[in-house]
């Protein structure tokens, strides 16, 4: 039997059948713990470090509803995938501007640890996210108690939050078209 790894590891959206709780232990068995998680990262996306009253970035979440979201939205965990579910995450709260999104740009690319680091083709796949996010109908993404959903089917949890799979596909193979080298991408419509 093949062992995941984090290259490996994805649940397409095909996949709907899946309860979310057999898709989280999957992950968890590869997946980062919320402390082996750079600080520098940490700061920019987990709400625990925001100023109270304040968001420097919207869409801040914990790891596991960031786990959650990568599984809701059929992405894996390769920068491809991290640019796409981070850039929803943000774009389903209906709150963020182009200087939030430049910015956060210019982190990622700039100033996150290497293995971490978003290149041209992630950034503007976090940014073409962050639109397609804002024109879905869904509820927004960070604001979600997962806990909720977890003895449910993927496909379920999705139609419930109002998460359109059409949407998805649609720019899934866009991103396919674009990018026909890359894993992350060229699995999208498995």
């Amino acid at each position: 039997m093949k062992t995941l790894s984090v290259q490996d590891w994805h649940f397409p959206l095909s996949r709907n059948r899946v309860k979310l709780r057999t898709a989280l232990d999957s992950l968890g068995r590869i997946g980062n713990k919320q402390e082996e998680i750079p600080l520098m990262i940490q700061l920019v996306e987990n709400p625990r470090y925001d100023i109270p009253g304040f968001d420097l970035f919207h869409g801040a979440v914990d790891i596991r509803t960031h786990d959650c979201i990568h599984i809701l939205l059929g992405r894996g965990l390769l920068a491809k995938d991290e640019a796409f579910a981070i850039g929803f995450t943000m774009g389903s709260t209906n709150k963020v501007g182009t200087l939030e999104e430049t910015l956060y740009a210019l982190i990622a690319k700039y100033f996150y640890p290497k293995v971490y680091r978003f290149n041209d083709e992630a950034i503007r796949i976090f940014k073409d996210a962050v639109r397609l996010g804002y024109i879905s109908e869904c509820q927004p993404l960070n604001r979600i108690n997962f806990d909720d959903y977890l003895d449910w089917p993927l496909g379920k949890i999705r139609k419930a939050i109002g998460l359109e799979t059409e949407l998805l596909l649609a720019y899934y193979r866009i991103e396919k078209r674009r990018h026909p080298n890359s894993t992350s991408s060229s699995r999208l419509l498995d």
